[in-house]
C-alpha cells in the first residue's frame, strides 16, 4: 500500500466528509419526519401477492434508508475524527501547506503561499512534502520509503 498516496486522498475528501457529517443529521431528521407523515394503514389496502401494501413498502423503504445514512454519518464522524487528529500533529504553516495543497486547492495558491511564508516555490514543495511525510506518520504510523 502506498500509505502517502492514502493520505493525500484523504485529505482531498476531507472537505467532503466534513460537509457530510454535516448534512446528513438532517438529512435522516427530513426522512424520520416523513415516515412520521405516512398515512396510517388502510384497511381496504390489500397487499399485493406475498407483498406488504404500498404505505408498508414505503415506511420500509424509508427505515432502510436511515439506517443506511445513520451508519455512513458514523463511519463520516470517526473517519474525520481519524484525520483530525492527524492533522493536530501538524504545526500551523504545515496545516497551512496541506490546506493548500489539497484540502481547499485554487489556482494560484502555490504563488500565495510563497508570498504569505517568504518563500520560493522550490521551498514551498519541500514545506509539502514535509508536512505530507508528518501527516502521513500521524495518520499511519508508516510511509513508503
Amino acid at each position: 500500500m502506498n500509505w502517502k498516496t492514502e493520505a493525500v486522498e484523504k485529505l482531498r475528501r476531507y472537505d467532503a466528509m466534513r460537509q457530510a457529517v454535516q448534512n446528513l443529521p438532517a438529512e435522516i431528521q427530513r426522512l424520520e419526519e416523513e415516515a412520521r407523515s405516512l398515512p396510517s394503514a388502510a384497511a381496504a389496502d390489500t397487499p399485493v401477492k406475498g407483498r406488504g401494501n404500498s404505505r408498508e413498502d414505503t415506511l420500509l423503504s424509508n427505515m432502510v434508508y436511515r439506517q443506511e445514512l445513520s451508519a455512513a454519518l458514523g463511519q463520516a464522524k470517526a473517519w474525520l475524527r481519524t484525520a483530525d487528529r492527524a492533522l493536530a500533529a501538524l504545526t500551523p504553516e504545515e496545516k497551512l501547506v496541506l490546506h493548500r495543497f489539497y484540502i481547499y486547492p485554487e489556482r494560484g495558491s502555490i504563488d500565495r503561499l510563497c508570498g504569505e511564508l517568504g518563500v520560493e516555490q522550490s521551498s514551498v514543495y519541500r514545506k509539502r512534502e514535509k508536512a505530507l511525510y508528518k501527516f502521513t506518520v500521524a495518520l499511519y504510523g508508516a510511509v513508503e520509503q
